[in-house]
């Protein structure tokens, strides 16, 4: 097994991934980058918008092919798959050509590398389409898909397990590095043909996975899943508990919450699930199989906790071109910074509202801060919304939005934020289920930001530090307001009600005075 931390090295022609793309950042902040992905099962194309810290994804389409579909029995391509797949390709460099995209970077990982005909379908790509398919080795799509967890999760420390239709991959990750990985024919589609029914393909996978965990050395850590019969399992999690936010990003699970949903699966009626939760039927059919692996990967590694990520080697192709100093950026914030500058009506002012309503949160931790941050420079982005509907449309965003590095807990923290922004009263909102996420003390901390932003939003239409400076006492419980001369005039009848609803969030009395000055 490879220990490489380090990302491999580029050929005079760029290598694998072509010209790299952060040669001039400033050149190549607006650029559209397209990758694909061709995989066991699908085939996929995403194409980000802005080769920064946390691009948007501007096009993402998928067809279910197929194409590893009975590798293990043949050695072949499964026909139909192959020609699935490259009718998709096809579609995907006529719709790269149209956007402008230039190289569409193409990947192709078990089926293709594993298969007698691997080969001559890559050469059939390339006559018919035009497009390179750089084929990988297990090792590289390990290390691929450890980096997209990466992308989002840039703390992320544990083991990342990507499943696919064929492989199985494995990597360690930390200090936002990718360390010790190693591949196993663990897919679905390989455990197809395992003979001798469930008790054979139980002692397969035991022993498959003992293998790995020794190597990996790995016990009692979290386990970070991509792919998507594990996307599936896990809102197939959701969907047993009821749970109210259906973002699969940073969708967190106990080893005791995943056998309960294992069970569960294995006694129900997949067709109906289909039906519950909109999966494919391609999809679907991979599940069972799916299950057996994690059981008994939850029963060897005995991880703390189970973690999805929607972050995988599409995402660590990107991921791979960055360089260090872009890498250590807050991918939240880099997202919150960019919505800012594209949807607010004054991009800046976030900063600037930020600076004066810190003194509020001057003790609080460093998550609790960032997410101060982030509201901050969402604080405006849906003015255009009718008012009506303004609180709501910042709640959906906040919690609905494609954002890294955010748990299910900071996005509803920073939607109830942003519902207060705009509206005094949570009470009666239809968001009330995704309430549930935070605990009373956390709500009344978002109610307190909300009116913060609420107030410093209003009160100064640009420095607010040049109208007045807030100091927050908070064993006398005292909200000091220092007022400018310039500020005074600013101390309206709307600006003084929203001070009074901040001083009330926060359970304490006001003191409003005038700055001495020179």
């Amino acid at each position: 097994m490879a220990d490489r931390t380090e990302t491999s090295e580029m050929t005079d022609d760029g290598g694998l991934f072509g010209r790299p793309l952060f040669e001039d950042p400033s050149a190549r902040a607006l650029s559209r980058v397209g990758v694909v992905d061709v995989g066991s099962n699908s085939v996929r194309m995403v194409v980000f918008d802005g080769a920064a810290r946390s691009p948007a994804y501007f096009y993402n389409e998928k067809v279910m092919a197929g194409l590893g579909k009975g590798l293990a029995e043949t050695g072949m391509l499964n026909p139909e798959g192959a020609r699935r797949a490259l009718a998709a390709l096809k579609r995907f460099s006529l719709l790269a050509r149209g956007m402008g995209i230039h190289p569409l970077t193409v990947v192709a990982t078990a089926a293709m590398r594993e298969a007698k005909d691997g080969p001559e379908f890559q050469a059939e790509i390339l006559r018919e389409t035009g497009l390179h398919v750089h084929v990988i080795d297990g090792d590289e799509e390990a290390r691929l898909s450890a980096q997209g967890v990466l992308l989002g999760w840039p703390d992320a420390k544990g083991i990342v397990c990507d499943i696919g239709g064929n492989s199985m991959e494995l990597a360690r990750i930390g200090n936002g590095r990718v360390g010790r990985r190693g591949t196993s024919p663990l897919g679905p589609f390989r455990l197809q043909q395992i003979e001798g029914g469930p008790k054979k393909r139980r002692e397969h996978i035991r022993k498959v996975l003992r293998s790995l965990q020794g190597e990996l050395d790995s016990k009692g850590e979290r386990i970070y899943l991509v792919g998507g019969s594990w996307r599936v399992i896990a809102r197939l999690d959701m969907e047993r508990r009821n749970y109210p936010l259906t973002v699969l990003h940073e969708y967190r699970m106990t080893p005791a919450n995943v056998i309960d949903t294992i069970d569960w699966i294995n006694a129900s009626d997949l067709t109906m699930l289909r039906a519950r939760t909109g999966t494919g039927a391609e999809r679907m059919e991979l599940v069972p199989l799916a299950c057996e692996v994690l059981r008994e990967l939850v029963d060897i590694f005995k991880p703390s906790e189970i973690d999805i990520s929607s972050y995988g080697i599409r995402e660590g192709m990107l991921y791979e071109q960055m360089p260090d100093r872009l890498r250590a950026r807050d991918p939240l914030i880099e997202a919150c910074r960019a919505a800012e500058a594209a949807q607010s009506r004054i991009p800046g002012f976030g900063k600037n509202l930020y600076n004066f309503i810190q003194p509020i949160f001057r003790h609080a931790p460093p998550d609790r801060l960032r997410l101060v941050k982030a509201a901050c420079l969402l604080h405006d982005t849906t003015w255009r919304t009718h008012p009506d509907y303004r609180a709501e449309a910042c709640f959906d965003n906040a919690t609905r939005a494609n954002l890294g590095g955010l748990d299910h807990p900071g996005r509803v923290f920073l939607g109830l934020a942003l519902l207060h922004r705009y509206k005094n009263s949570r009470a009666g909102s239809r968001m009330e289920p995704l309430f549930r996420l935070l605990s009373e003390e956390q709500m009344a901390e978002a109610e307190v930001l909300g009116k913060a932003m609420r107030f410093g939003a209003m009160f100064s239409i640009n420095q607010a530090e040049e109208a007045g400076t807030l100091e927050w006492h908070p064993r006398k419980k005292v909200l000091e307001l220092r007022l400018t001369e310039y500020g005074a005039g600013l101390m309206g009848e709307v600006a003084q009600a929203r001070f009074g609803a901040l001083v009330q969030a926060l359970k304490a009395t006001s003191k409003i005075s005038l700055a001495e000055t020179a």
